[in-house]
């Protein structure tokens, strides 16, 4: 900012230095102020784009970050609409509560007998790993053969199925 402002000022040095002494004697003080004044809109154009110049450094070298709050920031309550959320049941009880969606008659079992699907249980039972293997069971169904569970032998060890699942 200051060079570009010096060399202005010794360039135009130079160049008024170059006119004769004579000519310098004519000049009136019109004159004078006159090219006193273009020098100074000179140098305030300079200074301006240079301003310029540095905010847009400033606005690319500025890294935002998130605050760092000496406290927790307080969070809404989730709204429950006045009731309260039912508390699960204990894992020993809830483990044997199997889906009562999973239940379906098969054609192909035992004529058309009751069984609870493997598929499902997998996906809607969390613990459908632990289900006894001794009541899974393999049924023809017309077209390929699909696995499920015996009712009444998951009922022998102590699962039942919900209906209120």
């Amino acid at each position: 900012m200051h060079r570009k402002f010096i060399a202005l000022v010794v360039s135009t040095a130079i160049a008024v230095t170059g006119v004769s002494a004579s000519q310098a004697r004519a000049a009136d003080a019109k004159d004078i102020l006159g090219g006193l004044a273009a020098i100074a809109i000179l140098g305030a154009a300079i200074h301006q784009y240079d301003k310029k110049k540095e905010r847009r450094r400033q606005q690319e070298e500025h890294v935002s970050r998130n605050p760092i709050h000496p406290y927790p920031i307080p969070q809404p309550e989730p709204k429950t609409h006045g009731y309260p959320k039912p508390r699960p049941l204990p894992k020993d009880i809830a483990g044997y509560s199997l889906p009562s969606q999973c239940l379906r008659e098969a054609e192909g079992y035992r004529g058309a007998g009751p069984v609870l699907g493997a598929r499902c249980l997998s996906r809607y039972y969390k613990y459908s790993e632990s289900l006894p293997e001794q009541c899974k069971v393999a049924y023809w169904n017309g077209e390929r053969t699909r696995s499920a569970y015996e009712p009444n032998c998951l009922r022998k060890y102590g699962y039942k199925v919900a209906y209120n699942y």
